[in-house]
């Protein structure tokens, strides 16, 4: 149904991979709409737990934004390109499931920040990234400049975006921008592995607990530590509480229904 995207569902686990190697996997406007309507499928269908985000081929993730779209925009069609691209980032960083960005190659400009808009980041060891974006006479208009700073700190973020030079996938998990760097063979093994362990945990724990972190970063700690400690009395009220201090105390693995 889509023509820039691969969507896949197996095991609750749904994957999503951009499907356009002959042009690096670059985001052009056609593949941003195809991204907000696979995650509005995926937010609404109760059989999908987690998400695995990847690039077709061995080359790239997704090499940044197609730049031949980009070059003849207006100071105002600029803008509202840049808003689009962060309304389905938004939606995909805050869509109450878990996403994995299964980085297999280069991830720069859109494809850094659409890796950054993922729960967590598993690099293959020949993934490189990096915000080139100063080199176009540009800056990064999908939330990389503000992604990147809550991500690995402003200094480091402003070093990357301010030279616009690429990083290896080590040196990416040195500042903390990825959470593993695997070998290319097995970063969808370990991608897989990630989810099930997720998934083997109450789903509405993990979904309050993005919850939690991410407006929490939106506010002061006062009113995060407010909101958690609402959410944590919301737990108190499901079913999967009982069941997980149950089964704690049973010493037996819990059986979570999600209620």
């Amino acid at each position: 149904m889509f023509e820039n995207l691969l969507f896949s569902t197996s095991d609750f686990i749904a994957t999503v991979t951009i499907n356009r190697p002959a042009s690096r996997n670059a985001l052009n406007s056609a593949t941003i709409e195809e991204l907000r309507t696979v995650f509005e499928r995926i937010r609404d269908d109760a059989n999908v737990h987690t998400v695995i985000v990847t690039g077709a081929g061995d080359k790239a993730f997704v090499a940044g934004a197609d730049i031949t779209e980009m070059s003849s925009l207006t100071p105002a069609e600029g803008e509202q390109f840049a808003r689009r691209g962060q309304s389905v980032f938004d939606a995909i960083e805050r869509l109450g499931k878990p996403v994995i960005a299964a980085v297999n190659g280069y991830a720069l400009g859109g494809g850094c920040e659409l890796a950054m808009a993922c729960t967590l980041r598993v690099a293959s060891e020949n993934a490189m990234f990096g915000q080139p974006e100063v080199k176009l006479g540009i800056i990064p208009g999908y939330g990389g400049t503000q992604r990147l700073a809550r991500l690995v700190g402003k200094g480091a973020a402003l070093e990357l975006l301010l030279t616009g030079e690429m990083i290896s996938a080590a040196e990416s998990l040195r500042i903390g921008l990825v959470n593993r760097v695997v070998p290319s063979s097995e970063l969808r093994s370990v991608c897989e592995s990630l989810a099930k362990k997720i998934m083997g945990n109450a789903p509405q724990a993990v979904r309050f607990t993005l919850q939690a972190v991410h407006q929490g970063l939106d506010s002061t700690l006062e009113a995060g530590q407010f909101l958690e400690a609402t959410l944590f009395g919301m737990c108190c009220a499901t079913e999967d509480m009982k069941e997980g201090t149950k089964a704690f105390l049973e010493k037996r693995a819990a059986d979570f229904k999600g209620k």
